[in-house]
């Protein structure tokens, strides 16, 4: 990526848009000079230790001044980020608004559709991408460049499986935090104290994702393990298969992703 790219995130101080932006300016991937920042306020506290990052409350400014713009507003608030840059790359991370439709709102021929998540913060964020515009060598270089900045990121064939990932990856800690909590009522039922319990839990987490991470296996493969070593695991493990656990996790899935198709709309 250019060390002279200057790019703004419109948003640039929600969840999501400053956990992007905090990571580029630590991991030295932009210089404070080349990054822009627009809220409705202006300058903001975020970025205080960051004097020389550009703040202003003129989406256009922003624009005008940057050679990649970010879209992370609220989907419901899409209508009006109020810029128009026909030649410029704009990537934009917010759940619900379709491709066509960002190419609409900006004006903008070299539109990307990706998904992220504040995890982008500890550099642990999953990030997938699409794009059906005609871009350049540079234009997927700039995107691959900023979006594994922030965790691992695949360009995917499909529009629509950014919507999935936007359900899959995007809530962090999500429903993994769902599964992990019926794990700390479980062992509270079971006298042990809340905070024994919950340390228990999320550093068998931790330890899972580092072990998942490291080895190229998939998850089946290691359910299949444990079920194959008859084990106490392998009976709690064939019971959530009896009871249809996998086919209500889908439906809880698929809930989650009507949502997405929705959210934009909302006022």
């Amino acid at each position: 990526m250019s060390e002279n790219l200057k790019v703004g995130i419109v948003g640039g101080t929600g969840q999501l848009g400053s956990a992007l932006a905090l990571c580029w300016l630590e991991s030295g991937i932009l210089a404070q000079a080349n990054l822009w920042i627009s809220n409705r306020s202006g300058r903001t506290s975020v970025f205080e230790k960051w004097p020389e990052v550009n703040c202003t409350s003129s989406n256009q400014k922003l624009a005008d001044n940057c050679d990649v713009i970010i879209l992370s507003v609220p989907p419901a608030l899409s209508g009006s980020i109020g810029i128009t840059v026909p030649d410029k790359l704009v990537i934009s991370v917010m759940a619900g608004v379709s491709h066509e439709q960002i190419s609409v709102l900006t004006g903008s021929r070299k539109v990307v559709r990706a998904m992220s998540s504040p995890a982008a913060r500890r550099r642990l964020a999953y990030s997938p991408w699409f794009s059906r515009s005609e871009l350049s060598f540079g234009d997927r270089e700039h995107v691959r460049s900023l979006l594994s900045a922030v965790g691992a990121s695949d360009e995917v064939p499909e529009e629509d499986q950014i919507e999935t990932f936007t359900v899959l990856t995007g809530p962090v800690p999500g429903f993994a935090a769902f599964f992990a909590d019926c794990m700390v009522q479980y062992a509270i039922t079971h006298s042990i104290t809340p905070e024994i319990a919950e340390k228990a839990v999320n550093q068998l987490l931790f330890a899972s994702s580092q072990i998942m991470s490291a080895e190229e296996r998939s998850p089946a493969t290691y359910v299949q393990e444990m079920v194959d070593y008859k084990g106490t695991t392998a009976a709690g493990l064939l019971k959530l298969k009896d009871l249809g656990v996998a086919q209500l996790i889908a439906e809880g899935l698929e809930a989650s992703a009507d949502r997405v198709r929705t959210i934009a709309s909302d006022n």
